[in-house]
Parts: C-alpha cells; structure tokens; sequence
C-alpha cells in the first residue's frame, strides 16, 4: 500500500474510530459493578436503588451515557438525547442507560442531581438511571472528568461506536442511523 493509499484509508475510518477512552469497537465495556446507590428503580412511585453492573447490558440495543453530576456535562450530549427521543425507538429493543457520576458534582449538588434523575426516572420509565457516587464507572473505563461520553452498544453488548466528549451534529445523525440499522 502506498502512503498515500493509507492516509486515505486512515481517514476514511477515522469516524468508526472510539475516541473515547478504554473502549474497543467490536468488544464489551469493561466489566464494572455499581453498589453505592446503582440503578435508580421506581416501583408504584416509590424509588429505590439497587446494585448495578455491566454485566446487564447485553439484551437491547442501547446507548449508554456516562455523565459527571453537572449541568454543563448533561448539555454536552442533551441534542443526541433529544435526537433519541424524537427517533421513537422500539422500548422492547432499545434502551438508554444513563450513567450519572455524582462523585464528579458541584459539592453539595448530589442530592439534587438525584431528584432531577428521580423526575426524569418518572417521565421516561423504560430508560435506565444509574447513579454512581464514588465515580468507579468512570474510573474502571478512564473517561474524563467533568464529561459526557456516548457509547453505542448492540444487542450483543458490543461497542459499535463511542466518544468521550461532546458530539458534533454529524455525530448525532451517525449514532441516530447507527441505532436504526442495529435495530433492523
């Protein structure tokens, strides 16, 4: 192959590439539990929690996003959730789990990230919370601090695409026909 045969290869798979840290195309997120909080349940408008690990992701096509406790960090990604929620995609097929690291928190904002997780819980019932208070899922897959990552799992709970950080409008329109084709 010539050089420049393989810059332009290079280039044209740049997009498939994870930038995200610690995460392999092809492979499982690496395994980790959450026992302080976990996820968030709510069961005859009664919260709870209960442990939460990687272990359960496989079994739905997803996008799991992992988001410090911060307004600023929810905004970095809030137009591929609003491109999700206006997708329409099948709850029996496709689930968004959603990662809250309230170890990264303004200090004393935890509690209240907790009661917007809890509203949020209430309007999107199908969609995964989980609340992570020693940030050990941020941790275990070395994602920034202070971020938002997207990582696009298939059924399998393989990693179809991920990035650390926020996301481009092409991006979003890349993850939204990501998720369509996975789910077809």
């Amino acid at each position: 192959m010539t050089l420049r045969t393989l810059l332009a290869v290079s280039c044209l798979l740049m997009p498939l590439m994870a930038s995200a840290h610690n995460f392999t195309t092809g492979q499982r997120v690496a395994p980790i539990g959450v026992a302080d909080r976990g996820e968030l349940i709510l069961d005859s408008d009664k919260f709870s929690y209960k442990n939460w690990n990687s272990a359960m992701l496989p079994g739905k096509v997803r996008v799991v996003q992992h988001i410090a406790g911060r307004s600023s960090a929810k905004e970095k990604n809030a137009g591929l959730i609003e491109a999700i929620k206006s997708a329409k995609l099948p709850h029996d097929r496709y689930q968004t789990t959603t990662i809250v690291n309230t170890d990264d928190a303004i200090p004393g904002s935890a509690m209240f990230v907790r009661s917007s997780l809890e509203s949020n819980k209430k309007l999107y019932p199908w969609s995964q919370f989980v609340v992570d208070s020693d940030g050990v899922v941020r941790k275990a897959w070395q994602l920034d601090e202070e971020s938002s990552a997207i990582v696009v799992l298939d059924k399998d709970g393989k990693i179809q695409w991920a990035k650390d950080g926020a996301l481009t409008t092409a991006e979003v329109q890349q993850v939204i026909a990501l998720l369509h084709k996975l789910l077809n």
